[in-house]
């Protein structure tokens, strides 16, 4: 004889209406692992005694990642107890309109290519590079004067961080020019 077992989980389609209904929980999810991975490197992070002031090098990231748990279960019990994320809103948003996915393909890629790029050209060519690209992605069609505010542009950021900031970018050919 058997004896009829009483399913109590949820169908399957009852389980996809909840997932999407707190698709919410993905960005908690994020911000935790995000979270343990700082903290994680904080802790483990190798500090010479020596060279530590009153506030040692892993006192920041222990608190952005003790914050960033923080923030994690604080939107996952707002979430859970029925909290919403509002609509974008705004007059120059048509959310009746797809996304605009060439755009963003091409600023992927000039951003990818300037990575690639800044190694053996250096900070102000790939940084001209990337300027210009990403005015053209975004839909600026001057060609006169666009590669000129680019270098401009991409020179004087060169110039204030390697030169007045101390943070050094590589020259490329122009390292014994600048």
């Amino acid at each position: 004889m058997t004896t009829p077992t009483t399913d109590l989980s949820p169908a399957p389609a009852e389980r996809r209406s909840w997932l999407r209904d707190h698709s919410e929980l993905g960005v908690c999810v994020l911000l935790l692992m995000l979270g343990v991975l700082v903290l994680t490197d904080a802790l483990t992070m190798d500090v010479d005694i020596a060279q530590r002031g009153p506030v040692g090098p892993k006192t920041v990231p222990v608190v952005v990642g003790a914050g960033l748990l923080v923030v994690a279960a604080l939107l996952a019990v707002d979430v859970v107890r029925g909290g919403r994320g509002q609509a974008e809103t705004g007059e120059d948003v048509d959310l009746s309109e797809p996304a605009d996915w060439r755009t963003v393909l091409l600023l992927t890629g000039v951003f990818l290519g300037s990575a690639v790029l800044i190694e053996p050209l250096g900070f102000p060519v790939a940084g001209a590079l990337l300027f210009w690209g990403a005015a053209f992605a975004l839909g600026s069609r001057r060609f006169d004067r666009d590669p000129l505010i680019a270098a401009v542009v991409s020179l004087v950021a060169y110039t204030v961080f390697n030169n007045l900031l101390g943070v050094p970018l590589p020259g490329g050919p122009l390292m014994g020019v600048l």
